[in-house]
This record gives structure tokens, sequence and C-alpha cells, in this order.
């Protein structure tokens, strides 16, 4: 059975959520499931606003059925060519053979590389700018490339100032019901951030980009393809926080202390270390063992906090593993204006130390801070003024911050 929301006037919700669904693109865990969202406007046209995944196309297209009734569908404006939101666009030329498709040149070079049918006759281009009145709404149409893929485009609804934002804005999350993100009660905060530094993180020179086209719009809703819609108070909410993300600027002082440890000597030098940032005053710190904790849920920490502690021993004369591979996710992501101090530890040969040494400072804008430690095996007595000596310049640091 269907089951659709009027969000304003004429403008329906026809998406849904997937709580089966485990890994996001394959890679990113979902406690809580996604959500697919899509938007149907019924004006003299009727206009569809992207597609889901194809795992919840049974209930999509019956919520489609339900809102037209008798109608045809007139536009399928496409704003994102991802395979989770453009999966049944095929279907949706073959119920309603009248259908104009409408994107941008990028938009159909896509659409011919997924799909064997040919539609070009159903292609309607549009460029920079360009409005399609639909009746009482008219669409006007702004390009984001990498926002986070190439022919990304959001959709701006004129009379209401409603903005259909392609992913840009999303989270993580299955709906239970409200679909607007002032109906949630604790709304996870982290999972919205979560969402955007592994997805939309590299790209925050191109949100700033679209920050500077909307500039001058009256924006009264945003409608995402993941996650909630946001109106009143919590589209100033969103924003703010998409521009402090998109420029790379903490949310706030704090430390994340990121470890690998095979045997609980390393750990152990973290925890002493924390321990004595506690003692000096530092207040907010979140712990994570990279071989315990996915990496995206570090990353996100990463975006938030101020100052980071990396730690991890030589394996196999490199650095482990699960550490060589979060560092090189946060170099291909950007992350930059963080403070990083380094701890290392070998037992025969050390490499560990030097391998994160030039990660971080081949990246932009990353300070190092404090001297790097390199431990032999375990931590003694005799090296414990060397971590107070970090300590201190951690501590003073955060708090300058």
């Amino acid at each position: 059975m269907y089951s659709v929301q009027e969000i304003k006037s004429n403008i329906y919700w026809v998406g849904g959520s997937d709580r089966r669904l485990a890994l996001f693109e394959n890679l990113f865990p979902l406690p809580n499931g996604v959500a697919y969202n899509s938007y149907l406007i019924l004006d003299e046209k009727t206009a569809l606003l992207d597609t889901v995944d194809r795992s919840i196309s049974q209930q999509y297209f019956e919520n489609i059925a339900h809102v037209l009734g008798d109608r045809q569908l007139d536009y399928l404006i496409v704003n994102h060519m991802e395979p989770d939101h453009c999966a049944n666009i095929e279907d949706i030329v073959r119920r309603y053979p009248n259908v104009k498709l409408v994107g941008n040149k990028k938009t159909f070079q896509f659409m011919e590389q997924f799909y064997e049918m040919d539609m070009t006759s159903h292609y309607l281009e549009v460029k920079e700018g360009d409005e399609l009145p639909l009746g009482q709404r008219t669409l006007r149409f702004y390009t984001a490339p990498m926002v986070h893929w190439p022919e990304v485009m959001v959709t701006y609804e004129i009379s209401d100032g409603i903005l259909f934002s392609a992913d840009a804005f999303g989270s993580f999350g299955a709906f239970s019901g409200n679909i607007f993100a002032d109906e949630i009660d604790e709304f996870d905060v982290g999972e919205a951030r979560r969402y955007y530094a592994n997805i939309v993180g590299r790209y925050g020179a191109q949100v700033q980009a679209l920050f500077k086209k909307l500039a001058g719009l009256k924006i009264n809703m945003i409608c995402s393809l993941h996650g909630p819609i946001w109106r009143g108070e919590q589209i100033s909410f969103i924003l703010d926080l998409y521009d402090k993300w998109s420029r790379y600027d903490p949310e706030k002082k704090g430390v994340v202390l990121v470890y690998a440890s095979m045997y609980g000597n390393t750990e152990n030098a973290v925890q002493v270390l924390a321990n004595k940032l506690a003692q000096r005053g530092v207040r907010d710190m979140r712990m994570y063992d990279v071989s315990k904790t996915h990496a995206s849920y570090i990353i996100s920490d990463l975006w938030k906090y101020s100052h980071i502690v990396f730690a991890s021993p030589t394996y196999n004369l490199h650095l482990y593993f699960n550490m060589d591979a979060l560092l090189k996710d946060i170099g291909v992501l950007g992350l930059k204006n963080r403070k990083v101090s380094i701890l290392g530890n070998h037992t025969w040969a050390s490499a560990a130390m030097k391998s994160m040494k030039e990660q971080i400072e081949a990246m932009p804008q990353m300070e190092l801070l404090g001297e790097p430690i390199d431990l032999r095996s375990t931590l003694k007595p005799e090296r414990e003024p060397e971590l107070d000596k970090l300590a201190d310049v951690i501590a003073a640091s955060v708090k300058e911050a």
C-alpha cells in the first residue's frame, strides 16, 4: 500500500526507507537504515524529482500511482544519476511514455552509460539558470558539479522557496514516520556529519561554490535525497553546519585519540596520554581503536573536533594496516585545518612514526603539534616526561583554539 506525505500544497514526498541494507555504497555501516527521497509536484503539469533505489521500487511506484491518480507524468527531474536515485528511470519511461527527462548534458551522458534503453527522444536538456514552468509553480535549475558527482544539479521551486538539493544536506538513517527534521526527537546530527564527511567531504570547495549560487535565494525548505526535510529554524542550522564542514573548520575544541594496538601496549600509552590531558583540563575527548570502529565514525569525529592524536605500532616494517588505511582515507577526503600529534611504537624496527608523519605532512594545512614520540615496545617510566611534555603542548593548544 502507498505511503506518502504532502509537504506543501500539491507537493508530495513519495520516497521510502530501507532498513535491510547493511552498508551504504557497500562501504558505510547503516545501523539505522537509510531513506531514499523523491518528490512529486501536481500542477498544470506534473513533475517527479528524482527516483529511488531499486530496493524500494515496489513501494515507490505505489506511491506515485496514488498521488498521480488518473493523471500522466509530464516531467522527471534528474538531479543526480547515482544508482540509488536513478535506478527507476527506465521503468518510469515505460509506465509514462510521454514523460520528459529533465537533466543537463552530463546527466544524459551518464544515463546512456547506465542504461541500454534508448531514451533520447525523452531528453529535455537544461543549463544553469534555466526555468521550467509547471503552471502556478516554476522550477529553476542550478548546476552543482562535484557535490558530489559531476552531473549534479539542484532544483529551486520559486513560489514557495523550496530547494531540492540532490545529495547535499542529506543524512544516514531510515524514517520512522516523521520526515521533517523538526519532528524528529533528538535528531542524530552525528549521522548527518558522518554522511557529509564520508560522502561529500572531499568536495568542500564545490559546496562553497554552490553556497555562492544560492546566496540570494529565499530558502524556506530543503529537500535532500537522503534523510529528513529541513524547514523553519532547522534550515539555518543545517546550512551553518554545511558551511563549517565544507570550510574544514572544526565544530568545537576537543581531542580525538585514534590508535592501533596489537597487544595493548600502544593502547596503554594513549590511555595514559588521555588521562594526562584530562588532568590538564581538556574536557572533550573521543578515543577509537581503528581495528574495532569503522573508519566512517572516526572520520565524522575528525571533522567535528580541532585536535587529533594518531598512535600506532609498526607492523611488518610498515604502518599498521588499519591505521594506514584510515590515513589514506583522510588524505583522499581532504581534511585540513587540524592540529595533529603522533605516537609510534616498535620493537625491532621503527616505521610507524615516520609513515604517519609523512602522511600528515602531505595533507594541506595540517599542523604537527609537539614532538612525535616513538616508543620501544612499551611505555616505560623514563619516557613519561616526553608524554607529559606532549600533553602540555596539546592541552595548551586546545585551550587557545
